[in-house]
């Protein structure tokens, strides 16, 4: 489709529309943009889309729709509320940010997604392709829109583009070179509805690949592992269990590939800064991106030993009285924050929930054994959270309201060498706008906590 001329819809004003719009009106489109968020709520970005656009329709939807020629839809907007409802009616095509990205581009891409690891895989692989000196933009759920460097990359351009299911409910001809479906376990279910519709999802990453391009998969993971039956392409696993035909693995404490017969060595588990088995997995699958865009091994043993991780996700903060904080606001469902516990390799104390999102908690008490010493709770989740730990025997509860008296409880309830770490197994909206704000706010208590103590 060209756009010069066309009337297109962007329907939310977050990142990922204020994106869209100014590349849409770079494409001399006839851009509108609508927000069922009243103007005074986005004052700040209503008045930076402004010369952008022909019409911004704030506080609700547009009451006609035949003149339009598309929609752009952001991520975070469900496709079965009525309005979208009423746009498929219509008969006008619905995609998202990352489509339009793709269709306004002819770089290259390689896809991340799955329910965990995400982001650390993404900013670990975009620091390979960094240090290599390859041209490319570290774009998509990580937090930088697509569609905001798509008119400036060219053909020889890499996007390592970390990809959300919600971004994926949207694409046509969205296409990955490389893809890559780290793990899956169930997370937003308040929107797919069935573990089956979240599965089939996340499979879309690879659902416009040829014959030319990889697909690489977990082997531990059995969804992922039986998706490879589906791949129109190369398939490449990663295991920390044995060693693949073809893929990644760990042998005797070595990250090791095996490519098209021939083995590589890279570098030792022990030289990473991150720590973790969920980490050891990221770093598998980013070492198989790295070799399959032609990276050299010197570049990706350099990347291994010297990142030291991506903010929000089991970042250290500080240390107060012989206490170590962390700062795991990413973990936005049970089976991260798992993740998170089972990567302590001390005594702890867990600040946890927020929004719901359909999940059971059950799973996180199953890794708690002597580790978790007191379990303070926050956010809508709290109580439910806490009838649940008291099913396991866990009583060591503590109910708060801010995080300010989490932390500060966190604090008192613990001992010289233990940690106290904030990884919420639960979305943040219910208290903040995005995880990172509240990831940010905890930072911020706990340099309060500090300076209050002198």
């Amino acid at each position: 489709m060209q756009f010069e001329n066309k009337n297109i819809l962007v329907i939310g004003l977050a990142r990922s529309g204020v994106a869209a719009a100014k590349a849409l009106f770079q494409m001399n489109a006839n851009v509108s943009v609508t927000d069922i968020k009243n103007e005074d709520t986005l004052k700040s970005l209503a008045d930076e889309i402004r010369p952008y656009v022909k019409e911004l329709i704030l506080g609700r939807h547009p009451d006609i729709l035949g003149t339009y020629d598309l929609a752009v839809i952001s991520p975070g907007i469900p496709l079965d509320i009525p309005f979208v409802k009423q746009i498929e009616a219509n008969k006008i095509p619905i995609i998202g940010e990352l489509e339009l990205a793709y269709r306004l581009t002819d770089a290259k891409f390689v896809g991340i997604t799955g329910t965990n690891g995400k982001t650390t895989t993404t900013a670990l692989t975009g620091e390979m392709f960094r240090n290599s000196g390859k041209n490319h933009y570290v774009v998509g759920n990580i937090g930088l829109a697509a569609v905001s460097k798509a008119l400036e990359a060219d053909k020889d351009s890499i996007f390592v583009t970390e990809v959300s299911s919600f971004q994926l409910e949207t694409i046509v001809d969205f296409h990955c070179h490389i893809s890559a479906i780290l793990n899956l376990t169930p997370d937003h279910l308040n929107r797919h509805k069935t573990m089956e519709n979240y599965a089939q999802t996340k499979a879309r990453i690879f659902e416009n690949q040829t014959e030319s391009d990889w697909l690489i998969l977990n082997f531990d993971d059995p969804i992922t592992r039986e998706m490879a039956t589906d791949a129109k392409g190369n398939v490449a696993f990663f295991s920390l269990r044995q060693k693949p035909e073809q893929g990644a693995y760990i042998e005797n404490g070595m990250i090791k590939t095996v490519i098209e017969g021939k083995v590589t060595k890279f570098c030792k588990v022990d030289d990473m800064l991150i720590f973790g088995k969920h980490n050891e997995e990221n770093a598998l699958a980013a070492v198989l991106m790295a070799t399959l865009s032609g990276i050299e091994p010197v570049y990706i043993i350099e990347t291994l030993k010297t990142f030291k991780g991506v903010e929000h996700r089991i970042e250290y903060v500080d240390t107060i009285d012989d206490r170590k904080f962390y700062n795991d606001s990413k973990a936005t469902n049970p089976d991260s924050t798992i993740c998170a516990i089972n990567a302590m390799n001390i005594p702890t104390h867990l600040i946890a929930g927020g929004q719901f999102k359909g999940s059971d908690y059950s799973s996180i008490f199953e890794v708690f054994g002597e580790k978790i010493k007191s379990l303070i709770l926050l956010g809508e989740t709290k109580h439910t959270i806490e009838e649940t730990a008291h099913k396991f025997n866990f009583t060591n509860t503590v109910i708060v309201n801010t995080m300010e008296e989490a932390v500060e409880s966190a604090f008192e309830n613990s001992s010289p060498g233990e940690a106290i770490l904030l990884s919420p197994a639960c979305a943040s909206w219910d208290m903040y706008a995005d995880f990172e704000k509240r990831g940010e706010h905890f930072k911020a208590c706990v340099k309060a906590l500090k300076d209050s103590r002198g």
